[in-house]
């Protein structure tokens, strides 16, 4: 019996002890759920947020790739466009051309620079600004139309762009407009007779 007292005795006193530690434990061990709770949560936005970033980037780089071959599919158009607009104000046998310079650093169409090339008959300029004022009008009208003509609309308002042309060129800025105004109705301001005329 002394045993069995002595025994009972130390298991009252370490459940005691048990209780004393327990109380302190489970204030602790609810803290713990909690802060596991919290980090599980974080844990699970910051997982959503990552999702979300690559989500967008490849988002980004679709469009960027639509946009790129919409860009280049485009400026195509309005190269061929220009090129035969540019024959019919000029000359057979005169030359034009866009180009795209790319930075080979960075070789996105969509940042790349546009190289206008014009060069009528006899003269051989490496750069635009070379041209008469006459032949820069005509260049700039081709590359206009060349433009329109991939995305027209029903009307299109001018204002002086025949003022440098001389006779010939005025003639030559007249038959464009007519062939146009097959599908477009222009408005243009001018000062000159021979377009006020036509």
């Amino acid at each position: 019996i002394y045993d069995y007292l002595r025994g009972k005795a130390e298991v009252d006193r370490l459940k005691n002890k048990l209780r004393q530690l327990g109380g302190a434990g489970q204030l602790e061990l609810g803290i713990y759920e909690q802060e596991k709770m919290e980090l599980e949560k974080l844990t699970e936005e910051r997982n959503d947020l990552v999702k979300a970033e690559h989500d967008l980037i490849n988002l980004i780089d679709e469009i960027n790739k639509t946009a790129q071959n919409k860009f280049t599919e485009t400026f195509e158009m309005i190269r061929q466009n220009f090129m035969a607009i540019f024959r019919e104000l000029f000359m057979e046998g005169d030359e034009s051309d866009l180009k795209l310079v790319i930075d080979p650093d960075n070789p996105d169409p969509l940042d790349a620079k546009i190289e206008i090339i014009a060069k009528p008959r006899g003269k051989r300029p490496q750069l635009i600004d070379l041209l008469s004022g006459g032949e820069k009008t005509l260049t700039a009208i081709a590359l206009l139309f060349a433009i329109y003509r991939v995305k027209p609309s029903p009307f299109c308002i001018l204002d002086e762009v025949d003022a440098p042309l001389d006779d010939a060129n005025i003639d030559r800025f007249i038959k464009i407009i007519r062939k146009f105004a097959e599908e477009t109705q222009f408005i243009i301001v001018t000062h000159n007779k021979r377009t006020m005329e036509t």
